[in-house]
């Protein structure tokens, strides 16, 4: 998918107090060990899946699914689809994704879509695909370092070159990134203190 804006971000747009509120509340929850695509949840791994998880992402999460959350950042989504030029269908919210990076921790190069749509019979997301990703920054940028949102804007043809970007721009707390779910990221370990952020996926029905 050849895209004009492959992320549209603002920056310093969530209020602080908002942003504490969900460090809070997220903190409050058990966390799990968090899974890539290749993994169900609740499934006991062994030793060799868990070292194959480790080379590809390690971080903590919490699942949360509060009103509040989404209608302090749906209104965010629905401007940069706007602006950005895509105007993507979206119309559900998975559950908010509370991510804890600790010092070492990250989640190497990947993409938030999936090949096929959701086979999740009465459920509203059944037969829908991930469109549009949020990344919301949590920390203050003091408390840690490393950590980056990267993006990578290359297409799938193998003989095109990385063509890789930080995005600084959501580098302050309470800044967010919304972006494809087709495009590929990463976050890089973070060398220092904790990193903080939610992420929310949004689907809609398959592009004709």
């Amino acid at each position: 998918m050849n895209l004009e804006n492959y992320y549209w971000y603002f920056k310093e747009a969530v209020p602080h107090h908002i942003c504490d509120d969900i460090v809070k509340y997220g903190l409050q929850i058990k966390e799990q060990m968090a899974l890539t695509g290749g993994y169900k949840a609740n499934h006991q791994l062994n030793d060799r899946q868990l070292k194959d998880l480790k080379k590809k992402r390690d971080s903590n999460i919490v699942w949360l699914a509060e009103h509040w959350i989404y209608k302090e950042l749906h209104p965010y989504i629905h401007t940069a689809n706007r602006n950005a030029g895509w105007n993507f269908q979206w119309d559900w919210s998975e559950a908010c994704q509370f991510t804890k990076y600790n010092k070492g921790q990250y989640y190497d190069w990947h993409a938030d879509g999936f090949q096929t749509p959701y086979n999740h019979p009465n459920t509203r997301s059944h037969g829908k695909i991930r469109k549009l990703s949020v990344t919301l920054s949590l920390s203050d940028p003091k408390d840690y370092k490393g950590g980056e949102l990267e993006f990578d804007f290359r297409n799938l043809d193998p003989d095109k070159k990385p063509n890789t970007r930080i995005c600084k721009e959501i580098r302050s707390k309470g800044s967010l990134a919304v972006f494809p779910s087709c495009v590929w990221h990463r976050v890089k370990p973070v060398k220092k203190g904790s990193r903080y952020s939610l992420v929310i996926w949004n689907l809609g029905w398959p592009f004709k």
